[in-house]
């Protein structure tokens, strides 16, 4: 099943809340922030994050995430920008962003996740903030979400590795139960990265 068939549904599959990492870090998202959501889906960081002030960028492959996203912002009132586009044809160099929000990329394999986190690192403005919140190679024996692949996980050394020249101020692994949708529910092992870059 490809990402816009999953999305082909009036239900939000990983729910219209925002994402418990972002939740429980608010005090760290810099207020009127140039924010970059990638690979958004249905949209439900993007459209928090505008509501807390940020003027948000947000992509997805699929055009069915984006239609729900645009419809979600719609009711919330808010206007962020929203585009179609995979991860490899986004243009990371176009424009630096004061906070970029990555949550749950992991469709990845090791050789394209390189790639992506080398043009994540490139769109991070001088002093900006990356917001990294993924799964942990723990979460193939949970099943609750996510790719059943060990090599698609995270784990701190590789996070640590991937952004040497950020100065790191959270970076955790942890057990949580989940209810984010269908897509995440139940005990979960999850792992985060919050850094700033040089000024």
């Amino acid at each position: 099943m490809t990402w816009d068939q999953r999305y082909a549904t009036d239900t939000y599959v990983f729910g219209t809340a925002p994402s418990g990492f972002l939740t429980a870090h608010a005090g760290l998202i810099p207020h009127g922030a140039r924010t970059l959501c990638v690979a958004d889906g249905e949209g439900r960081n993007s459209v928090w994050l505008a509501q807390q002030g940020c003027d948000v960028t947000a992509f997805d492959l699929s055009p069915n995430a984006i239609a729900k996203a645009a419809k979600l912002a719609k009711g919330a009132g808010v206007t962020p920008k929203f585009t179609v586009s995979t991860i490899e044809d986004w243009p990371w160099d176009a424009a630096p962003y004061d906070l970029v929000v990555a949550v749950f990329i992991q469709f990845l394999n090791p050789a394209e996740r390189a790639t992506v986190f080398d043009s994540i690192r490139r769109a991070v403005a001088p002093g900006g903030r990356l917001m990294l919140h993924g799964y942990a190679p723990k979460q193939v024996d949970y099943g609750t979400g996510g790719p059943g692949n060990p090599d698609f996980m995270y784990t701190e050394t590789l996070l640590r590795d991937a952004f040497p020249d950020l100065t790191i101020l959270r970076l955790d692994s942890y057990e949580k139960d989940l209810d984010e949708g269908a897509g995440h529910s139940g005990r979960s092992a999850l792992i985060d990265l919050i850094a700033d870059a040089p000024a």
